[in-house]
Parts: structure tokens; C-alpha cells; sequence
């Protein structure tokens, strides 16, 4: 009977661990999302939250003036035609908001932000769920949206 050397032993069984810990590993990231109250009536908060939709370089898609969801489109981290040697060799990344107000009586107002993220590696690559950059992650919404209340 031909017995298999300890190499061999060893090899099978740490090549299968491998193997079935990297497929256990794959996760997706969660949506970046942050709530908070803030002391001011709805009203101002919209026209805040609109005012940094605006200047972040997103567009409404749904909601508006009235509604309690606003949806952005998706937000393009590179726009110039001339990107696309950037994008071919180092990726881009895009990045969609979920606003929710409601308010919390006459002076307050919950709000909850949701930030998804998209990303590829290359020019020809498929999108995959990433976490947003830093400067469209929820928190620095919620910051810049407390700064345009004038809220320090």
C-alpha cells in the first residue's frame, strides 16, 4: 500500500481552509447612515438639506419641497470626458443619499441620512457596493447640513 508523504497530509487540508475561508470572507459594506434631532422646525431643515444636496453636486430625484423622503440621483466623483484615463487605470467611485425629516413637534426635527456607495476598479470593471469617500459619508452630510443651520 503507497502511503502519502506529511507534506502532502499537510498541504490538502491547508489548501481547503484557504479556500473555504476566502469565499467565507466576501462581505458587503452596510449603508453609511446617521440619525439625528435637530432643534429647528422642519421648514429650515429642508431648505438646509436641499442647499447641500445642491452644492454637493447631486439632484433630487424624488421628494422636493413637500415630501418627507428625499432620494438623490447618483453623484459622479469625475466628470470631464478627459477622466476616463484616470478611470481606466486607477477606478471611480458614485455615491446616492437618502434623506428622511420628520418632524418632532413644532420645534424639532428628526433626520436620517443614508449614504450608499458605488465603486469599480476600471474602465471596464462592474460596480460594486463600497463605502462612500469621507466627503460624502453620512456624518459629513449631517455636518454640513448643521452648518448651514448655523448649528456649531
Amino acid at each position: 500500500m503507497r502511503r502519502c508523504s506529511p507534506v502532502k497530509n499537510l498541504i490538502i487540508p491547508l489548501c481547503t481552509a484557504m479556500l473555504l475561508s476566502a469565499c467565507a470572507g466576501l462581505s458587503h459594506p452596510q449603508p453609511d447612515r446617521v440619525e439625528a434631532v435637530l432643534p429647528v422646525p422642519e421648514s429650515q431643515v429642508r431648505v438646509a438639506v436641499l442647499q447641500v444636496i445642491r452644492e454637493g453636486g447631486y439632484t433630487l430625484t424624488s421628494g422636493g419641497a413637500t415630501g418627507a423622503e428625499l432620494s438623490t440621483g447618483l453623484r459622479q466623483e469625475t466628470n470631464n470626458p478627459s477622466d476616463w484615463l484616470i478611470s481606466a487605470r486607477f477606478g471611480i467611485s458614485r455615491t446616492h443619499m437618502d434623506i428622511v425629516l420628520s418632524p418632532e413637534g413644532d420645534s424639532a426635527t428628526r433626520l436620517a441620512i443614508q449614504v450608499l456607495g458605488e465603486g469599480k476598479d476600471g474602465l471596464f470593471e462592474s460596480w460594486q457596493p463600497y463605502d462612500p469617500p469621507l466627503a460624502q459619508s453620512a456624518a459629513n452630510q449631517l455636518r454640513l447640513i448643521r452648518n448651514a443651520l448655523g448649528l456649531l
